[in-house]
């Protein structure tokens, strides 16, 4: 977990966020001595609800303030509660003539705190009531005197609750409605490192090769550390175990049927990518079907509570159709209350689920392509043993590369030409010892039309863009100058055609020989090639010419941005130039054995 942040310390920091937030949002209001967001237009005419806790929850809770959700949220210290005299300024900012619901989650200070101002308000003869939320399945039903732990599905019960009072539901109704949504929710999270507090000297961190299962939002400990860290797989069926299994005298909280309609909610500590944030999705959607037959009719994901930057989320179920049984109000009504629209950071994971569709029709499958046909007469054959070999051998010299490629990548650029090359070759393996065995034939043409295949399907980036259309324009010109091979041999033909396919792809990139791409390497193999009529003489330009980036400073791409060859030092080859390399001097090998 890193511990650098923009501010160093806590000093001013909350105050000066709650003026960020609201900025984004002109219609409400800010208390800013008492760290109060508030919707100076909320009606008198329906309840206010509020909420609030420990800043570092962003958005929590002052990023759910406005129409259809909270009339107000009330920002403590980070992990710390707001005070009663904080919390009744909430009150007070926005009245109602039909009374104040305060929802918050389970932990100790908010419920004193919130409850403190719950009874001064009603002492004033206000009507008043106080709702609180837990659903954390790792606090077990024994040995807690305190009940669940909140986390994030808190804000699924102010999404309903928010819904409902626009609607005009009276004090008492929304209370028993919270209860009950509350009552339907079983929620663990897991973590990969505790946050880091700005200016705080954090200890606990965990190890690399650590997860802790049923962690709090506070650095709370879990309930359970697995090491070695499983994998994604095997963390998303324990996390499910925990929250799902009804035989668990412990955590057997809440009852699913089959056909019970289900909300997931999975919220982003604040330390997870975007990126990982949607393969968890994807895994626990498979899960809930294949394990539990269960299919979600909202799903909703993203930073909805977050614990600063943690490298952490949590996994919510809500049983809709549980909530419909112990409340007066239908499946379609409940879902209703989800769907209504709100202008607060609710809309970021929502989306438009109202008139939801089974995945299946969602995960679309493009047309199967029929298999390219290769015409005999304008093919080139060559033995089929020695061009598995061949192939083979590059592919394998490019792989093992990749770590060195990658490193240098990560230098010069953007980190991803080692994968991205990679990638390439695990795929034309895959091809070699396929159901088509692309090699078998010892068909050139076969081995090139599979190349473009994989080079457009499945290699991005700009090397991917640039081989391939250098294999389009071979594979282009051997075809059309087969008879060459007749009259002087195969090395002329291929010679002609690389340096057709070098012209042609100067018409795309303006990189030369000295710009430090993979045209260092290119260029100097097909020259040469076509000088000498040697392989041997070509993979030693290409060499050359590889090595040579090592005292070049880039010209083109983003390497360019890298501030090089000003001190004399030697730097890491263009890794682009140097796969290609690789693969050439494969060949070359392979063909000596």
């Amino acid at each position: 977990m890193s511990k650098r942040h923009l501010f160093s310390s806590l000093e001013g920091l909350v105050p000066k966020a709650l003026r960020g937030i609201v900025a984004s949002n002109p219609r409400l209001n800010l208390d800013e001595t008492n760290r109060v967001v508030f919707d100076p237009e909320s009606p008198k005419s329906i309840v206010s609800i509020i909420s609030g806790g420990g800043s570092g929850h962003e958005p929590a809770w002052s990023g759910y303030v406005g129409t259809n959700m909270l009339a107000a949220a009330v920002g403590g210290d980070v992990f710390a509660s707001p005070s009663t005299k904080q919390i009744l300024a909430a009150v007070e900012a926005v009245p109602s003539d039909k009374g104040t619901l305060l929802v918050i989650t389970n932990y100790t200070g908010d419920c004193l705190h919130f409850g403190l101002a719950a009874e001064k308000t009603k002492a004033k003869g206000n009507p008043c009531r106080m709702l609180i939320c837990g659903d954390d399945v790792s606090i077990g039903k024994q040995g807690s005197l305190v009940g669940r732990r909140g986390l994030a599905a808190q804000i699924g019960v102010l999404k309903v609750l928010g819904a409902a009072a626009a609607e005009g539901l009276s004090l008492d109704e929304l209370f028993d409605l919270g209860t009950a949504v509350n009552g339907q929710i079983v929620s663990i999270a897991a973590t990969l490192d505790h946050c880091h507090v700005p200016g705080r000297t954090e200890h606990g961190a965990l190890d690399p090769d650590v997860v802790e299962i049923g962690t709090g939002p506070h650095n709370e400990p879990g309930y359970k550390k697995l090491s070695p860290a499983p994998s994604v797989e095997g963390l998303v069926k324990e996390m499910l175990r925990y929250c799902l299994d009804e035989t668990d005298p412990v955590r057997g909280y809440v009852k699913f049927n089959p056909g019970d309609e289900t909300v997931l909610l999975v919220s982003n500590f604040g330390g997870m990518s975007n990126l990982e944030m949607g393969g968890l999705v994807d895994e626990l959607l498979q899960q809930l079907l294949a394990d539990w037959n269960i299919e979600p009719v909202r799903v909703y994901a993203g930073s909805i509570e977050t614990s600063l930057n943690a490298p952490a989320f949590s996994v919510s179920v809500i049983n809709l159709s549980g909530v419909a049984a112990t409340s007066p109000y239908s499946l379609d009504q409940i879902k209703g209350f989800f769907d209504l629209k709100t202008d607060t950071a609710w809309e970021a994971v929502a989306g438009a689920q109202r008139y939801r569709r089974p995945r299946a029709d969602q995960l679309v499958q493009p047309p199967v392509e029929e298999r390219k046909v290769i015409d005999e007469a304008r093919d080139i054959k060559i033995d089929p043993v020695l061009l598995e070999r061949m192939l083979r051998r590059a592919c394998n010299d490019l792989i093992k590369s990749e770590p060195d490629l990658t490193r240098w990548d990560t230098i010069m650029g953007d980190g991803d030409c080692g994968l991205t090359l990679e990638t390439g070759a695990k795929a034309l393996l895959e091809a070699i010892d396929g159901p088509h065995k692309i090699a078998a034939k010892g068909s050139v043409i076969e081995v090139l039309t599979e190349l473009e295949e994989i080079l457009e399907g499945k290699m991005g980036g700009t090397l991917g863009g640039i081989l391939g259309i250098f294999f389009v324009s071979m594979r282009t010109a051997l075809q059309e100058n087969l008879e060459l091979a007749k009259t002087e041999g195969f090395v002329p033909l291929w010679s002609k055609a690389l340096s057709h396919a070098i012209h042609h792809l100067e018409q795309y990139t303006p990189a030369k020989v000295g710009d430090r791409t993979v045209m260092d390497t290119l260029i100097p193999f097909v020259e040469a090639m076509a000088a000498t009529k040697s392989l041997e003489e070509g993979v030693a330009a290409a060499v050359a010419g590889s090595e040579n980036t090592k005292k070049l400073k880039a010209r083109l791409g983003r390497a360019t941005y890298v501030g090089t060859g000003t001190d004399g030092k030697e730097l890491p080859p263009d890794p682009g130039a140097w796969g290609a390399m690789v693969v050439i001097q494969g060949l070359l090998a392979a063909i000596s054995e």
